[in-house]
């Protein structure tokens, strides 16, 4: 039982670093997270400029936003999201361009996590 259970925590490790190489880690959901490491309130979406929910946060408690740069200081600035939480209860879908153009990935109610950290969430709304 110990050796099925070694090769297939194995097989998943080897599976997520092949997609990592790949460059196709899949949006949030890619790695469970800790809702205790991301402070992002109940009811909000929350995106980050660091990993694991550190450095500079921008959160919504309207269930869609069109343009995120109008009040998200990094993404002013050009930073790239690396991880995000959605305190919601309903999954989000998030974008790369703005008015919900370009979808990038989703994210499931009350879940989150790190991203790849290559692009900007420009937009987002509900699934």
């Amino acid at each position: 039982m110990i050796r099925i259970k070694i090769r297939m925590r194995s097989f998943a490790v080897a599976t997520l670093a092949l997609t990592a190489a790949l460059g196709a880690v899949p949006a949030a959901s890619a790695a469970p997270a800790d809702a205790t490491a991301f402070s992002c309130s109940s009811g909000y979406f929350c995106i980050y400029s660091g990993w694991n929910g550190e450095g500079t946060r921008c959160q919504w408690s309207q269930s869609s936003k069109a343009n995120t740069a109008d009040d998200c200081s990094f993404i002013q600035r050009g930073e790239n999201v690396r991880s995000v939480w959605n305190a919601t209860s309903r999954r989000v879908q998030y974008y790369t361009q703005t008015n919900h153009n370009g979808r990038v990935g989703s994210t499931p109610a009350r879940a989150g996590g790190n991203l790849q950290g290559n692009y900007q969430i420009r937009s987002f709304k509900p699934q």
